[in-house]
């Protein structure tokens, strides 16, 4: 007696080991995730734009290595029109439910007839040993028989292979053959995340690696590789060419890639367009009414600190004590905690009330600070002394020229190199009333305190006149 034969068999498939359920109906939401990657948001915040959980948003980047699919990618081509798409598909599904014929369903979609027989055919459900049509499977069916997987270069060169492994983990060795110990280098703790400690070894990067190539084998072709293909050996899961431990060696130390537009957003989340320079007021570039200031700090040896803040009109100079807060020094650290160098944003931000308040209302208008995380509370700084604060643009310190000039002259008192926490809070200030004592040319050689005492005191004429 012979095997009776399934339905499933004119799809002329063979039999497939089960994956689990399909993840083609999201293949939409798998692109828009990763322009939302593309776009520097976090996976978990990217997820939940799409409309999925935040650990499946995980999961796809850690399983990508946080590098987008070729066919997922922004820059990835569309569909050609040619081949069905997964809403055409579904049409195929509802209709078959609905009873409807080939050609029916060809006439409806505007496709060939023998296209959908041909569909219902190859891409059909088969497991139940039917030919059950369900969109999900085909979609599924359909793209996995349009792969058409290219074996990495560093799976078929094995020399390739021992060439880049060899400069990326090998061992530091003198002319004689000789290792070399070197130094036992761990992260701290705060500062670790996701990296593994340093190995020591000879640590090219990729791009010397594959430009080596070039110098090492001149005459030989196959002896060539991207430094962008040894990354995704490196860390897109899958490809077997190299170890993902091997990332430990790279001078990141990072396990996944960190997109472009994400590193280059990272610590500016305090800043939005309406608090950008170009939306200080007019009055302020001119210089023509005073109480317009500009910010910033002076950076010394072990993380020690001085605030300056400028005048624009009178070059009035004012210094910010900013002492290490105390259990710097200590052994246990708070995780998350606020900056304990005495320059981080709740440090600044009170040193800046602390003197900002002490001045008379019309000398308060606006304070123009550079892109530092230190400023990152600017908004209960507003609040508190109701002064307006802007942030100049990226790699921009000539919108601060005039504190740039005077962080100049205060590097004759405090030079680099030097440790600023040493100095008292009264000798800021002597040194800033020393800078004010200065006659300067653009003030037609006054002095910034007898430039601003004028305008106070025409200020107050000017009242007294009116009332």
């Amino acid at each position: 007696m012979g095997t009776r034969k399934r339905r499933s068999d004119r799809a002329g498939r063979g039999i497939l080991r089960s994956r689990g359920r399909p993840g083609v109906a999201r293949r939409e939401d798998r692109r828009r995730f990763w322009a939302a990657i593309a776009a520097g948001l976090a996976s978990e915040d990217a997820a939940c734009r799409v409309g999925v959980s935040p650990a499946v948003g995980t999961r796809w980047f850690r399983e990508a290595g946080g590098m987008p699919p070729a066919a997922l990618a922004p820059s990835s081509k569309p569909l050609c029109g040619r081949y069905l798409s997964f809403a055409e598909r579904e049409e195929i599904a509802l209709c078959r439910v609905q009873g409807q014929g080939v050609r029916e369903v060809a006439r409806r979609l505007g496709r060939a007839a023998s296209t959908i027989s041909r569909e219902l055919r190859r891409n059909a459900a088969t497991r139940g040993g039917g030919l059950d049509y369900r969109a999900t499977a085909a979609q599924w069916h359909a793209e996995r028989a349009a792969r058409r997987p290219k074996p990495a270069k560093l799976v078929t060169n094995a020399a390739l292979r021992t060439y880049v492994q060899d400069r990326l983990a090998g061992v530091v060795a003198t002319s004689g053959g000789a290792a070399v110990r070197g130094p036992v280098v761990a992260w701290k703790g705060r500062r670790q995340g996701r990296r593994k400690n340093r190995q020591w070894a000879r640590a090219w990067s990729p791009e010397q690696i594959a430009q080596r190539l070039r110098l090492d084998f001149p005459g030989d072709e196959t002896m060539r590789i991207s430094h962008e293909a040894i990354y995704q050996a490196l860390y897109v899961q899958g490809r077997g060419a190299l170890r993902h431990e091997l990332t430990a060696y790279l001078r990141t130390g990072r396990a996944l890639r960190v997109p472009r537009a994400r590193s280059r957003g990272r610590g500016k989340s305090h800043l939005a367009p309406e608090i950008m320079i170009s939306q200080r007021p007019a009055e302020a570039a001119d210089r023509a009414v005073p109480g317009h200031w500009e910010g910033d700090l002076i950076i010394g040896l072990d993380s020690s600190a001085i605030g300056t803040l400028v005048e624009r009109t009178t070059r009035f100079t004012i210094l910010l004590h900013l002492p290490r807060m105390p259990g710097r020094d200590g052994e246990v650290r708070k995780k998350n905690g606020p900056a304990l160098a005495g320059h981080g944003a709740e440090a600044v931000r009170e040193a800046v009330t602390r003197t900002i308040t002490t001045l008379p209302e019309q000398l308060r208008r606006s304070l123009t600070w550079d892109q530092g995380a230190e400023m990152s509370q600017h908004a209960q700084l507003r609040i508190d002394t109701g002064v307006q604060v802007y942030f100049c643009d990226p790699h921009s310190p000539w919108q601060r020229g005039t504190n740039e000039n005077t962080n100049g002259l205060l590097r004759q008192y405090f030079p680099k190199g030097t440790d600023l926490s040493v100095h008292s809070a009264d000798a800021l200030a002597a040194v800033a009333a020393t800078l004010n004592a200065r006659p300067r040319k653009t003030l037609v050689w006054r002095t910034p305190a007898e430039a601003l005492d004028e305008l106070l005191r025409s200020a107050q004429a000017s009242v007294a006149t009116t009332t």
